[in-house]
């Protein structure tokens, strides 16, 4: 059976289902991350722009019915908010999988190029990667994201694992990124 839901005209909805919310709320409770912006996050998600050479990434915590940007960069420009909410953007998809998502170029994927954050903000590319705790929980994501379809390639897919695995590891160890 299918975590992905259908609405009465027949769209596949994005938001998949995520029994696991509640356990990841209270850890990310326990761990004390994700309910404020945090500097070394948002250094952390500069880098990560940089490296991908995009205008926006993030350092998303996941709760119950939002998502928090933590860690957030945007570029100069590109106004953002610090949340959003669970039905809007491939996070919540990364988080529920527990695997990182790679999408060269949104319209290339019916399931997610009706998304709200195609249609209103534009966004064309995303690159994602799950935050994982010891028990392997997914907390969060890592991710870049471009207005402009992007072909990102093992080497993109390998470095953002891999910076998922570090800021994992450094949350984990209770010591800022």
């Amino acid at each position: 059976m299918s975590t992905m839901g259908f609405d009465p005209t027949g769209r596949l909805l994005l938001t998949p289902d995520d029994p696991d919310a509640p356990a990841r709320a209270e850890r990310l409770r326990e761990l004390g991350v994700g309910g404020a912006p945090d500097p070394a996050f948002d250094a952390a998600a500069r880098d990560l722009a940089r490296l991908a050479g995009t205008p926006f990434a993030l350092v998303n915590f996941i709760g119950e019915r939002e998502q928090f940007f933590a860690g957030l960069y945007a570029a100069p420009g590109e106004g953002t908010g610090r949340t959003m909410p669970r039905d809007r953007g491939f996070c919540p998809y990364v988080v529920v999988r527990r695997k990182a998502l790679v999408l060269d170029d949104v319209g290339d994927y019916p399931r997610f190029a009706g998304n709200p954050l195609v249609d209103e903000e534009g966004i064309r590319s995303y690159l994602g990667a799950p935050l994982l705790d010891a028990d392997g929980r997914a907390l969060g994501t890592v991710c870049v994201l471009d207005r402009l379809p992007r072909p990102w390639g093992r080497a993109g897919l390998e470095s953002i694992k891999a910076a998922a695995a570090e800021l994992s590891g450094r949350i984990l160890a209770g010591k800022t990124p």
